[in-house]
């Protein structure tokens, strides 16, 4: 037989509190003493209740929905990131929306009002296209990772250090010039500190070394093809010498890893790489790649933890907002595999 559907009513009945209370309970808990609180909540185990969601959403106006906006999926570092931020579910019941952008501001807007006609209660964006003003200009707790984070709060890698870990692996690898391949990224942006860090190990220890610094497209053909146009380049001026190659990212590390081994059939002794992020790609690739490991799961709890607090305090009768946006910084561990060997 279906068991009966335990109601407000009976809630009240076994605990003597009015339906008022118990209705407060769900929508209010912090207009409750705390000991009122756990009664209701040792009810609600004996009497197996089972919360009417779309009801509670109804009554609070509180959905429990998170929006997230990524660049793009084929990037591994933002698949895993993703992977990692929908797995704190079961520590924060923060259900998610996710929309990839593909770096188009104009579509991206239209998803952010997609989601604030969902009512969700915060976002995490890590798509750099629209600016942290912008965003701010919402008025909903945000979090950003690895963008432009000046009017909102970011979790984002010591990039200068990733920057600083990766040129002096490459020195060690006895390189006669280092390279570091990334876009055109402006100076507000995390990236540009992963410039800075390999300019700055170069020229303190009189390092031989080149910038190429150029859109290397948004599919996986034009990163395969512009990745393959950098290897001929590189072949053409520094033939016979030791190539140390920083790439931006996993993904494209591995594509140059792959187009090398096209061309060479392995990977030659004119070449050692490293790449940036530790995703899964870069230590299943053919060869497992060296890295600057960003500690995604890390990043992605601590964006929750930070979300999470912004969004609970919202919630409260006398919210306190904060006074200026958070930053929390997350030290990168070097990965030493064979592309450096």
């Amino acid at each position: 037989m279906k068991s009966k559907k335990v109601t407000f009513a009976d809630i009240a009945a076994y605990t003597n509190f009015s339906k008022t209370t118990i209705s407060r309970y769900f929508n209010d808990p912090d207009s409750l003493t705390l000991e009122n609180q756990q009664k209701i909540a040792d009810a609600l185990a004996a009497l197996d209740y089972k919360e009417n969601k779309v009801g509670h959403i109804l009554a609070s106006g509180r959905t429990g929905f998170v929006g997230v906006i990524i660049p793009n999926l084929y990037i591994h570092y933002y698949s895993e990131m993703l992977n990692q931020i929908l797995s704190t579910y079961e520590t924060y019941g923060y259900k998610f929306l996710v929309f990839a952008g593909n770096e188009q501001s104009d579509v991206e807007r239209r998803y952010i009002e997609e989601l604030l006609a969902y009512n969700i209660e915060g976002m995490i964006i890590l798509s750099a296209t629209i600016s942290s003003g912008e965003l701010a200009a919402y008025n909903i707790p945000i979090v950003g990772i690895e963008r432009e984070d000046q009017n909102i709060c970011s979790v984002n890698t010591d990039n200068y250090l990733g920057g600083v870990q990766a040129a002096s692996l490459l020195q060690k690898s006895c390189c006669d010039i280092l390279i570091h391949v990334n876009s055109r990224v402006q100076e507000t942006t995390p990236a540009f500190e992963r410039i800075r860090g390999f300019v700055d190990i170069c020229e303190e220890h009189h390092l031989r070394y080149e910038l190429i610094l150029t859109d290397l497209g948004n599919t996986f053909k034009e990163n395969h093809e512009r990745i393959g146009e950098i290897v001929r380049r590189l072949e053409e001026k520094y033939p016979s010498e030791k190539k140390g190659i920083f790439m931006s990212n996993d993904t494209y590390a591995n594509m140059l890893l792959n187009v090398l081994f096209q061309n060479f059939g392995k990977l030659p002794d004119t070449y050692r790489i490293v790449g940036f992020d530790n995703s899964p790609i870069s230590e299943e690739a053919v060869i497992p790649i060296s890295t600057v490991g960003q500690q995604i799961p890390v990043i992605a709890a601590e964006a929750m933890k930070l979300l999470s607090s912004m969004m609970d305090e919202r919630k409260k009768r006398r919210p306190v907002p904060l006074k200026e946006p958070v930053h929390k910084v997350i030290t990168p561990i070097l990965i030493r595999r064979a592309t450096t060997d």
